[in-house]
């Protein structure tokens, strides 16, 4: 793997402080199990917005998947499908909205960065909405950008054309997103963030003008936040750190989930993403509130490596640990795992 694709995926930013406390953080939880429950059949299925899936696992959006593979997003969509998995397709895909809808099978729920410039998001917007996507994804957790070091060492010792991912001009956020198919089309020359520096909450009822579906809010770590958010008509939140990759000495993506949770209690679906590497993480972030629970840099390692059949192995792994872990635990539904099956390790 090129060391630029690699330091996209792997690292963070400055020291990965955040991105290794997400990654730790699932160790200061304890399983608390139950003793005697008959768990010969072990029910994983979730159901959002009337929609029914067989897992609370779900594909996290992540871009430029096609660094990874040539088969890119589309293999991802393959194997989602397979598996019977929510997908997330991310702005920065490097394969465009209605190519992932067909080789999935039918429409993913769109990840939007929306933008400096209103012109371009509301026509990513517009394109989302004809594609079919029930559901848009509002990412706010990149608006005071990131310090992403290691890239940006790898970068310049990269002298390939990678077309698939971005234009000569790389170094400027221009550049990068030019050769992003959602973007295909659309004047770029006075995009300078991917975020507006000065979004604020009255962004939503703007989204909802050009949005008539479902609207979630992905990126918030805070129960202030959430209450805000809920206030403004969100119908569903996402609570994450962006994997890392935005804040730097951020808190466990899980710490801030316990906190979130109990101030959203079930007004709205609560996702959640941010070190899930294993099934009994899944199971934790169950426990402690979240609805269903994202995976981003373990499924595009499988796909680095093995492509549709990687990504169905990971999931096939999550889901076999998560049958475990639920068995183990005496929960034989989704329903039935709940705060009492978790314990904070640390001293109060």
């Amino acid at each position: 793997m090129p060391p630029a694709h690699w330091g996209y995926l792997a690292t963070g930013v400055n020291g990965d402080a955040t991105l290794h406390a997400n990654d730790a953080g699932f160790a200061n939880y304890a399983l608390r199990v139950r003793r005697m429950v008959d768990t010969r059949n072990v029910d994983m299925g979730v159901g959002i917005y009337g929609t029914t899936w067989e897992t609370p696992i779900f594909l996290a959006p992540l871009g430029s998947q096609r660094a990874f593979h040539p088969d890119g997003e589309r293999a991802s969509a393959r194997a989602a499908r397979s598996k019977k998995h929510l997908q997330v397709l991310s702005t920065v895909s490097s394969t465009g909205v209605e190519d992932v809808n067909a080789a999935r099978g039918e429409p993913v729920w769109y990840q939007l960065y929306p933008t400096d410039q209103w012109p371009v998001t509301a026509a990513l917007v517009a394109r989302a909405r004809a594609a079919g996507c029930p559901v848009l994804v509002l990412t706010v957790d990149l608006q005071g950008g990131s310090n992403r070091l290691t890239l940006a060492r790898a970068i310049p010792r990269d002298t390939r054309d990678c077309t698939s991912c971005h234009t000569s001009s790389r170094t400027r956020l221009s550049g990068f997103i030019t050769g992003k198919p959602m973007f295909a089309g659309l004047d770029l020359s006075f995009v300078n963030d991917l975020t507006p520096p000065d979004m604020t909450w009255d962004y939503l009822a703007r989204l909802r003008e050009i949005w008539p579906r479902k609207l979630v809010i992905k990126g918030l770590v805070t129960r202030e936040d959430a209450l805000l958010a809920i206030a403004h008509g969100v119908d569903d939140i996402i609570v994450s750190n962006h994997g890392g990759r935005a804040e730097d000495s951020g808190r466990p993506a899980i710490d801030s989930l316990a906190e979130v949770a109990p101030a959203v209690a079930g007004r709205v679906p609560l996702l959640m993403d941010g070190g899930v590497r294993r099934g009994t993480d899944v199971f934790k972030a169950l426990a402690l509130g979240a609805n269903a629970v994202g995976i981003g840099r373990p499924y595009i390692w499988g796909l680095a490596s093995f492509g549709q059949e990687g990504v169905e192995r990971v999931l096939e792994i999550l889901r076999n640990e998560l049958a475990i872990a639920m068995r183990q635990a005496g929960a034989r539904s989704i329903a039935e795992i709940t705060s009492s099956f978790v314990v904070d390790r640390r001293p109060v």
